[in-house]
């Protein structure tokens, strides 16, 4: 039985080893007092960033379903000036005939 590699990602694609590795860097650089502080403004950031995806996908979604029922309108308009155009040249014939 061949065996499955299943790559779990974490953080932005990042695995586990990865974030290890950044928080360790973090933690020398920073220093760990400061490191909550750090954690609660990047949780913050990519809250807000989500938050504006979201924001963003739905007045999207929004303005295509506008366009779309514009977009129908329209075509029953011309639908409707189609039949229009096919009683007036039906009226048309309908005299000529009768002038005959």
């Amino acid at each position: 039985v061949p065996r499955r590699n299943v790559v779990r990602m974490g953080l932005f694609g990042l695995g586990v080893p990865e974030i290890a590795v950044i928080a360790g860097v973090a933690a020398v650089l920073f220093g760990p007092s400061k490191l909550p502080d750090l954690g609660k403004g990047l949780g913050r950031t990519v809250k807000s960033f989500q938050t504006a995806a979201k924001e963003f996908e739905s007045e999207l979604k929004t303005e295509l379903k506008d366009e779309e029922k514009e977009g129908k309108l329209e075509g029953e308009k011309e639908k409707e000036a189609a039949a229009k155009v096919e009683e007036g040249e039906k009226k048309v014939e309908e005299k000529k005939v009768e002038e005959k």
